[in-house]
């Protein structure tokens, strides 16, 4: 068995208030023993830990907290980012479908794959929902290579039948019997989650939708993932597509597509009505800060999707969403809220990043906190890591006033270490 030391912090519900240190566990010099299953095995101070004969790292002064979770990110689009554009569906049709071209060939989706995952490693997310292409080789990629580094991701062939070039379209029987193959291969397979993953209404006939509410009904343990409401003429296309559902969420209802273990992209211009069905299908809103400010599609009304009851992920959104940071992407959360009139406080914003993804991704029964039983994903964090970190940290002196530097100024450079089931996988990457 091996022991992290460090200053160990992880959460136990959502907190309610700068003061709520209910909703969080602190241990200032604290022993994480993990088992060679990679599972947790103790979390305690490290002066009342049982060391003798582990292997001990230590990660002193940094902390260790559990391991980043992104429940929305494109794996095709990595060499999309920065991609110069106006709004959503130029950027789609100029380089987005351009590039998920390429995921055709085998060897373009291993490359990609590997880089991708690289990636995660270096800014400290060691689980996220994917979407890969329409192309079934772009989905085994993606999972070969998660499973080759044994992490727990969540993924899905996207299902696109219009709207879209020829080169990147299935059909609605295609669609059903690559995705029914992939959950066949995949799902439950070490830490593999296949998604149900019709990419937009935008891009799927009433055909396909209908196949994608026949998977969700022959596989009610899947996870669903799609985009809704992120940009007005994305949402005055999809209700001219289907003009008597009413409103867009609307068309996902009428096919059964919400629920507990769907993942909403985007959800910014949400009627009353939409958001009550969220609320009452327990369906999540994801909240793509950086990729929403990007495209200019809009300001994410957190407060007022919270007060209604709706559960809310945040996530990366790359390529549209500019970084793989999750840091990142709570700092332009802020500033989205901010705008709006809205406070995030750092102990919301690392919350989000841990349990409360783990908890919209119906996951927090295996990761997203450090506890005896959990699986022993973690990230070690310095919030000295640069110059100017450091130079903050001389007048720092509570822990929220810590977590709010990283948040702030914090990437990949604060990530010290990323484990995966014990393993500790960014040290291995190299420069």
């Amino acid at each position: 068995m091996k022991v992290l030391r460090g200053r160990v912090l992880t959460f136990l519900d959502e907190p309610q208030g700068r003061d709520d240190t209910s909703s969080y566990r602190w241990i200032e010099d604290g022993a994480i023993t993990v088992g060679s299953d990679g599972v947790i095995v103790s979390v305690e101070d490290f002066d009342t830990a049982r060391t003798a004969g582990h292997e001990i790292i230590d990660h002193r002064p940094h902390l260790i907290l559990p391991g980043f979770i992104d429940p929305h990110i494109h794996f095709p689009q990595m060499q999309v980012i920065g991609a110069y554009a106006g709004a959503l569906l130029e950027w789609l049709n100029t380089y987005t479908f351009v590039e998920e071209q390429k995921f055709g060939n085998e060897a373009h989706a291993t490359r990609i794959a590997s880089r991708f995952f690289d990636e995660l490693i270096r800014h400290g997310t060691t689980t996220a929902a994917a979407y890969c292409s329409v192309h079934p080789q772009s989905v085994d990629a993606f999972f070969s290579e998660a499973a080759r580094r044994d992490m727990l991701m969540v993924g899905g062939k996207v299902m696109m039948d219009r709207n879209a070039p020829e080169a990147l379209r299935d059909t609605p029987q295609s669609g059903y019997d690559d995705t029914r193959a992939g959950i066949a291969k995949w799902h439950g397979r070490g830490r593999a989650h296949y998604a149900i993953t019709p990419r937009f209404a935008i891009t799927s006939t009433h055909e396909q939708m209908a196949m994608a509410e026949a998977l969700a009904r022959e596989f009610p343990d899947v996870h669903i993932q799609t985009h809704v409401s992120e940009n007005l003429a994305e949402i005055a296309f999809a209700n001219e597509l289907f003009p008597n559902y009413g409103d867009y969420v609307g068309i996902y209802e009428r096919f059964h597509l919400l629920g507990p273990k769907t993942l909403l992209g985007h959800c910014i211009h949400l009627s009353h009505r939409e958001t009550e069905v969220l609320a009452d299908t327990r369906s999540v809103a994801v909240f793509c800060p950086t990729s929403n400010l990007f495209i200019g599609s809009g300001l994410f009304d957190y407060e007022r999707l919270h007060g209604q009851g709706v559960r809310i992920a945040t996530a990366t959104d790359v390529g549209g969403g500019s970084s793989y940071s999750m840091l990142r992407t709570m700092d332009e959360g802020y500033k989205v809220m901010q705008l709006r009139g809205q406070r995030l406080t750092p102990l919301r914003s690392f919350y989000h990043l841990t349990l409360g993804n783990a908890r919209a991704m119906s996951l927090d029964h295996r990761i997203g906190s450090l506890a005896p039983g959990m699986e022993a994903d973690m990230v070690v964090l310095d919030a000295a890591s640069t110059p100017q970190m450091r130079l903050r940290m001389e007048t720092v002196d509570t822990l929220e006033q810590e977590l709010f530097l990283l948040q702030t100024c914090g990437d990949d450079r604060a990530v010290v270490e990323t484990y995966v089931k014990g393993q500790g996988l960014k040290s291995r990457l190299g420069a």
